[in-house]
């Protein structure tokens, strides 16, 4: 279905027709066609691109130059050129650092430096080392000279494979033929180290069927772990993408950064690496296996650029990720109202019907932390609640002298927008229209944008956050579209979903509308509507002083990466608009969306001083996460959704964007009681929350079911009550870069029956959750992780749960219920008595749930702060620990809490206790239930500012 901000299945009809390059051409302005033909001009006489790297023989290392922090070296060509497709670049540089003991920098890049780079001022990344990390690191460089390659090992495990390896010796034996048999891409004709100035190629080996995870934006098939054959394989896209989620194509952002998990059954270890090309160029990333091979491949194709890796030694899943946090930047500090619960759709008719929401959510009781307005802007909610608009890549083009859009001609006054070749604006088409788009490389554009916000504000959108859509950047037209143009037609060029002639008439799989209606219930007149195997549904698949080469081939690169769309310039803006400094968006097209979200990020600052700006947003980019939070785009209201919703939470806490979420219930689409029953529940366990579906479709809004609201009032009340333990995960985050959210064997790396698991996930390391992600059922399997060594408890009963270890457990799991169970060795500080909003809850008490290992030890942090300041301000963490049948409590710090800690639950406690003392004293009334062997600790008013200690006998 169509979106706001996706043509989807429209574009995927239009694009699989695409039109011939002199008709594309055609449409160019004059200075872009003649810049095409010269480009032909220049290829008819040196012969076109041959595209066969057969021929390719690869670099020669020479003048190597050791220092105390790592090598340089010079990288010529061994033979003749192969100019596969483009010209190869006859002198290298490489230049490697062992940044830390864990961090290991590999640049291969153009000494000329004519290839594109990333400005600092866009992904900062720390200075070089002042001390030597050569002789310490885990990671440990080794090179062969003549055909230059390159392979990282481990200094801690010398004997053990490499982690990255480039030598052609190490690689499977070419030609092979397609290893995906529908894609002739994907034929390997060699292995050389390419480098021209249109492709460049590297290739290392990977472990047979190897643990990949991350490569992204995607929405994969196989899941969070990625398919690297034998069976098919990936090929990963880098390129952002406006489009609806589909499956195993390149979307919305691009993230070139993998984990690796290797195991060894001998020695019953495991290790994790991470591997990330800091490269802003369009690409492929092909994970494959050759048949026949005994060792997987991952190879690197793009299509500008340079060669820029960074290796993390890990060696646990939760280090790799940290450790690619302190390259790119941490998370920013989310606001506690964020983790409430937000509630959007498309096609809010106006003002009352956005108040009508607000007014029927509060008379059902389900908590409603803030209300969204899609690009049907409308004002705010109150009464400790949260308002954002959506604020949309483009702006609307002034077209008469008349007309008044200080927004537009303010930027056009301080020459803050893209380009055309001849200096002429770059005119698009979205929402408003023909538009123009902002130039975050300009010197006057963060001036002018945080002017627009402010503005924005002093005439009545009194905003708590903004909602960044549409920037890939996304554009309707085919190139700059204003030329002859009626500027004045604001109309878009498809017909807008609940339209006449686009109804939304679609539902989940099993539900038959023929027969049972609109409604989206579970039953009519006492039948079940999901009806079970139906008919198939299947969906598409498939430092600046740079970037100013001539010859090249802007518009149609000589190498097609695999874009969904097609062409690069489909649905998006042509790789010809240009930017500051004459760089091209062929160059820097990936970094549109991180660059509006640091604008953005920044503007909230500047006009909502001393409080952290709160953004969502769909275009993302490697240190993303420093100014934004993301949605997982325009989904569908289907049961596969609802399991890749797990996967793309896992996928963007490795890309350290963690405050990620789905549109509960689905977007695209219709969708039903049940769907939304389990939807609620699982996204009450993931870090943002939010409900919001497509214009004209049935309203998902969670009070419309009786049985939906039933089950958001369990899961929301739980979400609050658990926000001290949300809130210190994110602390953390922040402050570490560990992340939230997390695979079973990111808490578990030598259990390899949990390496492929994403049906279930883990809320920091108590947490497991498993939800429901089949209709028609009333039970789940699930696995529970530690093999026997973990005790588990039911989080609602408290019982311990009895499983075989490493295998699958049936659980029980009417509908409104979602299973939740906690790890033993933990202490959990909680809200006792969640309220309707996240203000009122955290002004109520504490509660303490303990769950004891069976040697009647925990643990557990907690950190306190007034949820909102910026930078945090004072804060304070208190420490649960709890051993020899004692609970010790002690507090650093300079906030103060206001609020009492007023109960404790200890779990693991195998006789009722005879004696209770707080600080030493009998007070306090004691509980014991002998089923579950718990210790309710109840009238209690201790003080998180001091220490305290709870002694039972």
């Amino acid at each position: 279905m169509l979106r706001k901000g996706t043509l989807g299945l429209l574009w995927a009809i239009l694009s699989s027709s695409l039109l011939p390059l002199d008709v594309i051409a055609h449409n160019q302005n004059p200075l872009t066609l003649s810049a095409l033909n010269r480009f032909r001009a220049q290829n008819s006489a040196e012969g076109p691109p041959s595209g066969d790297i057969s021929t390719c023989s690869g670099y020669r290392l020479s003048g190597l130059k050791e220092s105390n922090v790592g090598l340089s070296a010079r990288l010529t060509l061994v033979g003749p050129a192969c100019n596969a497709f483009g010209k190869d670049i006859a002198d290298l540089t490489i230049e490697v650092t062992y940044e830390s003991n864990e961090r290991l920098h590999v640049n291969i890049f153009d000494t000329s430096n004519e290839q594109y780079t990333i400005p600092k001022s866009v992904v900062e990344v720390p200075p070089p080392p002042t001390k030597s990390f050569k002789r310490t690191s885990d990671l440990v460089f080794n090179f062969e000279p003549s055909p230059f390659a390159f392979w990282i090992t481990r200094r801690s495990l010398p004997n053990a494979e490499p982690l990255f390896d480039t030598r052609i010796s190490s690689l499977p034996e070419t030609p092979i033929p397609a290893v995906i048999p529908s894609d002739n891409s994907t034929a390997l004709n060699g292995f050389p180290l390419i480098f021209e100035d249109q492709y460049l190629q590297l290739t290392s080996t990977l472990p047979l069927n190897a643990n990949v995870y991350g490569l992204g934006e995607v929405v994969a098939s196989s899941g969070f772990r990625r398919n690297v054959g034998p069976q098919g394989g990936t090929i990963q896209t880098m390129w952002a993408r406006d489009i609806a989620d589909p499956v195993d194509e390149n979307l919305y952002g691009s993230h070139p950064i993998y984990l690796e998990h290797r195991f060894d059954p001998m020695a019953n270890t495991s290790q994790s690496h991470g591997v990330f090309l800091l490269s802003a160029a369009g690409g492929d990333i092909l994970l494959l296996t050759p048949p026949g091979s005994k060792t997987s491949l991952i190879e690197y194709r793009m299509i500008g650029g340079v060669l820029d890796f960074y290796f993390f030694a890990g060696p646990t899943p939760n280090a790799v990720i940290e450790q690619y946090g302190e390259l790119i930047g941490l998370p920013t500090w989310q606001p506690a109202w964020g983790f409430g619960f937000h509630l959007c759709r498309w096609g809010y008719k106006n003002l009352a019907d956005v108040r009508d929401q607000v007014t029927s959510m509060r008379e059902a009781n389900i908590p409603l932390e803030v209300m969204w307005n899609d690009i049907d802007l409308y004002h705010a909610a109150g009464n400790n609640q949260h308002y954002i608009p959506i604020v949309d890549a483009a702006i609307a083009k002034q077209v008469n002298a008349t007309d008044s859009y200080d927004i537009y001609t303010k930027g056009a006054e301080l020459d803050v927008f893209i380009k055309n070749p001849d200096g002429s604006e770059y005119v698009g088409q979205v929402w408003p229209g023909y538009t123009v788009f902002p130039d975050w490389f300009q010197n006057h554009t963060q001036q002018w944008w945080t002017e627009a916000f402010r503005n924005w504000t002093q005439h009545g959108i009194e905003f708590s956050g903004i909602w960044l859509d549409m920037n890939e950047a996304s554009s309707f037209c085919d190139g700059s579209c204003g030329t002859g143009a009626n500027l004045t037609n604001t109309s878009v060029p498809f017909i807008l979903p609940g339209e006449p002639g686009n109804p939304i008439t679609d539902y989940p799989e099993c539900y038959d509308s023929a027969t049972f209606g609109p409604s989206g219930n579970i039953t009519v007149n006492g039948t079940f509507t999901c009806q079970l195997d139906p008919p198939s549904l299947t969906l598409r698949k498939r430092g600046l002083g740079a970037g100013k080469q001539s010859g090249i081939d802007v518009n149609t690169p000589p190498y097609a990466i695999h874009n969904g769309n097609g062409r690069l310039s489909i649905h998006a803006l042509a790789t010809n608009a240009t930017h500051a400094d004459g760089q091209l968006e062929l160059d820097v097209h990936n970094l549109w969306g991180l660059m509006e979200e640091k604008a953005t990020h920044l503007a909230v600052q500047s006009i909502l001083p001393k409080k952290r700006p709160f953004l969502i947003s769909r275009s993302t980019f490697p240190s993303a996460g420093k100014w934004t939070g993301h949605w997982l785009g325009d989904n569908f209201s289907l049961w596969s959704y609802l399991r890749y919703n797990i996967a793309g939470v896992l996928q963007f806490q490795l890309f350290q964007i963690p405050f990620v979420g789905a549109d509960t219930c689905g977007f695209n689409g219709n969708t039903d009681e049940e769907l939304c029953n389990r939807w609620m529940q699982l996204s009450a366990f993931t870090p943002f929350y939010r409900n919001h579906n497509i214009k004209g479709a049935i309203s998902q809004e969670p009070y419309r079911w009786d049985s939906v609201a039933n089950a958001s009032r369990t899961a929301i009340a739980i979400r609050y009550s658990l926000l001290p333990y949300w809130y210190t995960l994110f602390a953390n985050s922040s402050t570490k870069g560990t992340p939230p959210v997390r695979a079973l064997f990111y808490e578990f790396p030598n259990e390899p029956e949990l390496f492929a698991v994403d049906t279930q996930f883990l809320v920091g390391s108590d947490i497991l959750v498993t939800p429901v992600l089949a209709p028609n059922v009333t039970t789940v399997s699930g696995v529970f992780p530690g093999r026997g060594s973990v005790i588990w408890r039911d989080w609602y009963t408290h019982d311990v749960v009895k499983f075989s270890p490493g295998q699958a457990t049936t659980l029980e799991a009417p509908l409104g219920h979602i299973n939740v169970h906690i790890r033993d060795s933990s202490a959990i500080l909680m809200h006792a008595a969640p309220a309707y909003t996240i203000e009122e809850t955290r002004q109520g008490p504490f509660s303490l749930l303990v769950s004891q290992s069976s040697s009647g030890h925990a643990f557990g942090t907690a950190y306190l702060d007034d949820g909102i300041s910026n930078p945090p301000g004072p804060n304070r963490v208190v420490t649960f620990s709890v051993k020899n049948q004692q609970l010790r409590i002690s507090s650093s710090g300079q906030f103060n809490v206001a609020q009492k800690l007023k109960e404790v639950t200890i779990l693991g406690v195998e006789t009722k206790p005879k004696t209770l003392l707080i600080n030493g004293n009998k007070s306090g009334t004691l509980s014991y239930f002998p089923q579950q062997q718990k210790v309710v600790v109840s009238a209690l008013s201790i003080d998180l500012n001091k220490p305290s200690t709870v002694s039972w006998k």
